[in-house]
């Protein structure tokens, strides 16, 4: 385990929490889209990840093999299938039965997902910084 393996979590944390950002302020401008390039509404966006795994060699029991963790990684973007209809026979876009497809982008989850992300980024902002005084305390007491 390196020194800078904190430092790499929290990074990992905070690229994580910017894409997440990213993509709910996507979904909230496309609110109202009801057609796009491909003909259909639009779908809400969300991201899946995980725990980065690595394998690494535990030299104090030997040479056996452990996982370790080295942050998070984002798996894929996914798109909220569920589907949003409204009935409009007067619209030109409308099936056969009078429905028109909405986006499925609800604005107050979008809001809380917001807010969740933005306290996340703080915490990972913060353990960082208390990461980087720990590294420069280390460093203090070395040059003594």
């Amino acid at each position: 385990m390196s020194i800078f393996t904190g430092l790499n979590i929290n990074a990992s944390g905070l690229a994580l929490e910017r894409l997440k950002l990213d993509t709910i302020s996507t979904n909230i401008a496309n609110v109202n889209t009801h057609q796009t390039e491909n003909g259909e509404a639009y779908r809400r966006k969300t991201i899946d990840f995980s725990e980065s795994l690595k394998n690494v060699q535990a030299t104090q029991q030997g040479l056996k093999t452990e996982k370790m963790s080295f942050g998070v990684k984002v798996n894929q973007i996914r798109e909220d299938q569920t589907e949003n209809l409204s009935y409009d026979p007067t619209n030109p876009n409308a099936d056969e039965d009078g429905y028109i497809a909405l986006s499925n982008v609800n604005t107050a989850d979008e809001m809380v997902a917001m807010i969740e992300a933005l306290r996340t980024y703080e915490a990972n902002a913060s353990s960082l910084e208390a990461n980087k005084l720990i590294l420069r305390k280390a460093l203090e007491i070395s040059k003594d």
